[in-house]
């Protein structure tokens, strides 16, 4: 299916939002909650999947509920359309301080494999589907690294990232990152989580248990804050009557 082909502009530098444009008869589809305005005339559905796939079978809809309950993901994305005779616009911020990465699919083979939580928006005719890291076990252990966003197309999708997003090119070379630092990847890259083999290095490096190892050529996208990182931060460093109050 060909997506919508649609313009946007980002508003803003450290706290973006992602203004879409939206010509008659055009659709974007979005992560729930995460529109912040719109113009009179756009109409908006949650519907259950990207609607890429019109003639999916009832199976299909069973196993992508299925996995949707399994991994705490949503169930549902929200369709905002254009039904009136001009052009209109919609706007979506993400839900913490970062930036907003516009990715033409076509540029990157359409398809990339991201964080299941970067998703933000994208051209209606964009799939998405969760992807499950290869080592299940290692898988439960790596905490954000279990499930990846498989999104597919050949339009415009917009990811967002916490902090300054670092974008690095691997020409058949390997890279070991902060699992919750990887926001996303082209199809070149290989994706597998490892455990640091240094006993001190897991109990004092302050790096976490797990590394996420990418190996191939291709893109790769990094944030540097991540979101759990961040609010952990918060937590530890919060009034002590806050930390009651979470517990209670």
């Amino acid at each position: 299916m060909k997506c919508h082909e649609v313009d946007y502009e980002i508003i803003g530098q450290d706290m973006q939002v992602v203004e879409i444009e939206l010509d008659p008869g055009e659709t974007v589809i979005a992560e729930a909650g995460a529109m912040n305005y719109m113009d009179d005339g756009i109409g908006f559905e949650a519907k259950k999947g990207d609607g890429s796939r019109p003639d999916q079978s009832f199976f299909s809809d069973m196993l992508s509920v299925g996995k949707g309950l399994f991994t705490s993901d949503s169930l549902f994305l929200t369709h905002f359309s254009n039904f009136s005779e001009g052009k209109k616009r919609v706007a979506f911020a993400a839900p913490f301080p970062g930036a907003i990465l516009p990715l033409n699919m076509s540029f990157y083979d359409q398809q990339i494999f991201c964080q299941k939580d970067a998703f933000l928006a994208a051209a209606y005719g964009t799939s998405i589907e969760l992807a499950f890291a290869k080592q299940l076990g290692s898988g439960f252990w790596g905490g954000e690294g279990f499930v990846l966003q498989k999104i597919a197309g050949d339009g415009l999708v917009f990811i967002h990232a916490g902090g300054t997003v670092i974008k690095k090119e691997l020409k058949n070379q390997t890279l070991r990152v902060d699992t919750s630092c990887l926001v996303a990847f082209t199809s070149g890259i290989e994706y597998d989580i490892e455990r640091l083999s240094s006993l001190k290095s897991m109990v004092f490096g302050g790096a976490g248990v797990f590394v996420t190892t990418l190996k191939g050529t291709g893109t790769i996208w990094l944030q540097s804050i991540p979101f759990a990182r961040l609010a952990d931060r918060g937590m530890a460093h919060a009034p002590s009557w806050l930390t009651r109050l979470q517990n209670e």
